[in-house]
C-alpha cells in the first residue's frame, strides 16, 4: 500500500476467475477496450464491491496467475505515479 501527496492509498487488489471456451484463447480475448468501456467497468465494479468514495483502477487485460503481481504493481506504480521522469 502506497500512500500519494495527496493523502490516497493505492490498495492492490484482485479479482479472480476464468473463462470457459471452445475458441483458442487468442481469439476469445477482445483486443481493444474503448476508454469509455474501461471507465464504466471501474464505475461498475467500485459501485459493486466498494463503498461510496472509493474509485477503482483497472488493469485492461487478461494476465495469467504467474504473472498477475507484476500486472498489479506496474498499475500501482502508474497510478501512484512511480517511473515519471
Amino acid at each position: 500500500m502506497e500512500e500519494n501527496q495527496e493523502g490516497y492509498y493505492a490498495v492492490p487488489f484482485s479479482i479472480v476467475g476464468l473463462f470457459l471456451t471452445n475458441k483458442d484463447v487468442e481469439q476469445s480475448i477482445r483486443e481493444e477496450i474503448s476508454p469509455e468501456e474501461l471507465e464504466k467497468l471501474q464505475e461498475i465494479v467500485a459501485k459493486m464491491l466498494f463503498t461510496s468514495g472509493v474509485n477503482v483502477a483497472l488493469y485492461p487485460g487478461v494476465v495469467p496467475p504467474d504473472q498477475a503481481v507484476e500486472a498489479v504493481n506496474e498499475l500501482e506504480d502508474l497510478i501512484m505515479g512511480e517511473g515519471e521522469e
